[in-house]
């Protein structure tokens, strides 16, 4: 476990494997901290396969700060991410994520494609009403909060609730913030999830797929997957140069069994507790 200071932020990271072994990085979804239920089980694994993995807590996750200067909030972690693989000298890098995370892994490495080896995803959000649905989650109650109470109001959110008892800095950051214009910014990074015609994925649009000419393992969301629909993960498979499509290690329903599952990292339940299922197909994608 470590911290460093990337485009003025404190990041929360852990390196995990061989120092020498070529470096993988693992980027959870949600706003979900790198230890969740599932998500070391999984990076423990893809090490025990050979690969020195980075382990991160994205901004305004976990124990990582956050701020409100960027375009969107997708564009804040995908940028700490590039700045994060800079910082550590990470070169040649495998990326691999899941629902946010898949996002925030294709932003990334739309804006350094030269140093990404191989890509695998899973999850991936998206359709008009899944899109919806997030700018609610990471904006709206923030609106509604700020509106009605103030700063005061959004610090009590439960939505903070877990950063600011891994990170109190969050808290004075949160508070520091004008009411007013954190609505605005809240507005905007909220207009960012807004569905299109143009691109599955908010944030990536032509030219960034083509950018993305590596290597690339997407899998098949579940029909019945509402928050990341199949028509997604085949759109940007029909989009990437370079992109195999495959099924996923676990039933159609997966996504609405998962999200019945207790949030609790102590007990190592939550969504992502049966992503070490993938250990298998990752690995087997992600060797030279």
């Amino acid at each position: 476990m470590a911290k460093i200071e990337v485009n003025g932020l404190e990041l929360d990271y852990e390196l995990i494997g061989d120092e020498n072994a070529p470096p993988l990085v693992l980027t959870p979804g949600g706003r979900y901290p790198r230890d969740t239920a599932g998500v070391p089980e999984l990076g423990q694994l893809l090490a025990d396969g050979g690969y020195r993995v980075l382990l991160w807590d994205r901004p305004g996750c976990g124990a990582s700060d956050i701020a409100f200067t960027a375009p969107s909030e997708s564009v804040m972690n995908c940028e700490a991410l590039v700045g994060l693989v800079q910082a550590l000298g990470l070169r040649d890098i495998r990326v691999v994520g899941g629902s946010a995370g898949s996002r925030i892994s294709l932003m990334a490495a739309a804006r350094m494609p030269e140093n990404v080896r191989k890509i695998a995803i899973w999850w991936i959000s998206g359709g008009p009403v899944g899109l919806a649905g997030l700018a609610w989650f990471y904006c709206g109650d923030q609106i509604a909060a700020a509106s009605k109470g103030g700063m005061e109001a959004v610090v009590q959110l439960p939505s903070w609730a877990e950063q600011i008892a891994r990170n109190p800095r969050i808290r004075q950051i949160l508070l520091a913030q004008d009411p007013d214009a954190y609505i605005d910014t809240m507005q905007r990074w909220g207009k960012a999830f807004a569905y299109s015609d143009e691109s599955p994925v908010p944030g990536l649009g032509e030219a960034d797929f083509a950018r993305l000419a590596m290597p690339i393992m997407v899998l098949r969301s579940g029909k019945s997957d509402m928050a990341h629909t199949r028509r997604t993960s085949e759109w940007v498979h029909e989009l990437l140069p370079n992109s195999t499509m495959v099924e996923p290690p676990w039933g159609d329903q997966e996504w609405n069994y998962v999200s019945t599952f207790p949030i609790d990292t102590a007990n190592r339940r939550g969504r992502f507790e049966r992503w070490p299922l993938l250990a298998p197909m990752l690995l087997d994608f992600l060797k030279d």
